[in-house]
């Protein structure tokens, strides 16, 4: 049997550690053996009952993890058992949908996730299309490992899906795990980067200075117009909430650019136009694919991405309701959870 954290149902609070079956699985995925998974902030929505999106109960949550591979299906080829891999996050695709034929499987409506359509990886064993595996070099440990996917995030809504150029002044508004990754990226990409959140987020704020930027609690209009009165080159919300757009839009600079990454499930009750007056472009930023994979991995294993920063440290699995609660309180940016 596997002991994992399990999302029971819609209710606040509805998660708990179960013992589940060893999962079966197919010809062509790997059961992989989790060494290692984090905690992101869909997990934390989830257990809290505010999360906007469906999810197919129960469900085992986790879906930022790496390991080994323990065993290989009949018609998995490039990988063997014991082979140290991250995993990807889109569980269930169509292959002949227009989308994932561009290489954009990530945008395909009927896309199913760890830890929302199918059982996750916050447990020993989960079962993995091969696929959507990716070799981990010896170099990075678990635990830094398995947070790929939130570096995926990031650099898909900083570089994919921006524009920025060496020098640019670039805002990141939310200093959440994503919010601190983006503008970690932004700094890779030669910008001039402001993390914006409250007073109660000093402590996640000051993690950034160890990527290079200033933090700004509060207005970062100053900061923003700090140059030339027009405002910012780019902004990118990564809050978790609906009202930051209309802040975005308020610092950023006529002809510049908004990449939206953060969800919020509220209306906005805002007019949109200033967004038209100022000719900007508004984009948002979902998941990510596998080129990004393999160039986020390039980056940790050169050492030019360092993600410990913003580890705040490992539990066992049976303590995850002490991981959730220290992310969920702001004690830590990112809880990472070990199966036993």
């Amino acid at each position: 049997m596997n002991a994992a954290v399990v999302n029971f149902s819609s209710s606040p609070h509805s998660v708990e550690l179960r013992n589940i079956p060893i999962p079966d699985f197919h010809d062509e995925d790997v059961l992989l053996e989790v060494a290692n998974v984090g905690v992101c902030g869909s997990d934390l929505h989830q257990w809290t009952g505010d999360h906007s999106w469906q999810v197919n109960y129960p469900v085992v949550l986790g879906h930022e993890f790496a390991g080994r591979i323990f065993k290989c299906g009949k018609s998995v080829r490039g990988w063997k058992d014991g082979d140290r891999v991250v995993s990807e996050t889109a569980a269930i695709i169509d292959p002949n949908n227009p989308l994932s034929r561009r290489g954009l499987y990530n945008l395909d409506p009927t896309r199913k996730g760890f830890g929302y359509g199918v059982d996750g990886a916050m447990t020993r064993y989960v079962k993995v299309p091969s696929r959507i595996l990716h070799s981990v070099p010896d170099s990075i440990p678990f635990e830094q490992a398995c947070l790929t996917e939130p570096c995926c995030v990031a650099f898909n809504a900083t570089i994919r899906n921006a524009r920025i150029e060496p020098g640019d002044r670039i805002v990141v508004l939310g200093p959440g795990t994503i919010g601190i990754l983006c503008a970690a990226m932004a700094r890779l990409a030669g910008a001039q980067v402001a993390l914006v959140g409250l007073d109660r987020d000093k402590g996640r704020l000051e993690i950034a200075r160890a990527y290079g930027c200033d933090i700004v609690i509060g207005d970062a209009s100053e900061w923003a117009n700090t140059r030339d009165g027009l405002g910012a080159d780019g902004v990118i919300d990564a809050a978790g909430v609906s009202v930051t757009l209309k802040t975005a839009i308020d610092l950023v600079r006529p002809a510049g650019w908004i990449s939206k990454v953060g969800w919020g499930r509220d209306p906005l009750n805002f007019s949109l136009d200033a967004l038209v007056q100022k000719n900007v472009t508004l984009q948002g930023s979902y998941s990510h694919n596998w080129p990004i994979w393999e160039r986020v991995l390039a980056l940790m294993s050169s050492g030019q991405l360092d993600v410990k920063p913003i580890l705040g440290g490992v539990w066992p699995i049976a303590k995850w309701h002490d991981a959730f609660e220290a992310m969920h309180r702001g004690d830590v940016v990112k809880s990472v959870l070990k199966p036993e």
